[in-house]
């Protein structure tokens, strides 16, 4: 069993299924948090079109300035005050190690790490049809390689509690999540 308040960190590689995840989490009463959303709320603040190309410049822009814990830096008050009002947190994004070991220390909350993999083939078959920023597969594979060379996306997954495999249907992934949040005791509020 966990401690509670608990936070439930999601994390891997773009089309792996950490969004489907937090989703259906956050529909069974699950407190919700997307580190995403910080980098988006900056390009509009900006006033420029929430695109792949942008979100990339503002994420590189604030990781110059404040490095590469900038957005968990960013993301920490929110998540504080989601754990104050929630037993239960999902946290949806989770990119670098050096974030994961910010939130791990700085949290004050039980952190769970789950790592969604999926084969690349699958992944990129999901990028290329997702209604919203579709990418093709050169995108994809260039994706791939600056989130891991430049966002330091392996440490979490590598270091993760759990890792649930997305290579089936999406109801046998969001099954297995379930039983695992159970079994630990995750409850929403």
């Amino acid at each position: 069993m966990i401690e509670t308040p608990a936070a439930l960190a999601l994390v891997g590689m773009p089309g792996a299924g950490k969004t489907l995840c937090a989703q259906h989490l956050k529909a069974r009463g699950f407190a919700h948090f997307r580190f995403g959303s910080i980098v988006e709320n900056e390009v509009v603040r900006r006033g420029l079109a929430v695109r792949p190309e942008n979100e990339q410049m503002v994420r590189e822009e604030l990781r110059a300035i404040d490095g590469m814990n900038a957005i968990a830096i960013r993301a920490l008050p929110h998540l504080k005050a989601a754990l104050k009002a929630n037993s239960s947190l999902v946290i949806d994004g989770l990119y670098g190690f050096g974030e994961y070991k910010l939130l791990h220390t700085e949290l004050g909350a039980s952190m769970i790490v789950v790592a969604i993999v999926s084969p690349r083939h699958l992944r990129y078959e999901r990028l290329a049809t997702r209604p919203e920023r579709p990418l093709t597969r050169a995108e994809a594979e260039q994706r791939d390689i600056r989130e891991i060379d430049t966002l330091e996306k392996g440490g979490p997954i590598a270091i993760a509690d759990f890792t649930l495999v997305n290579d089936r249907t999406s109801e046998s992934l969001l099954q297995t999540l379930d039983a695992l949040t159970d079994q630990l005791g995750f409850q929403p509020s």
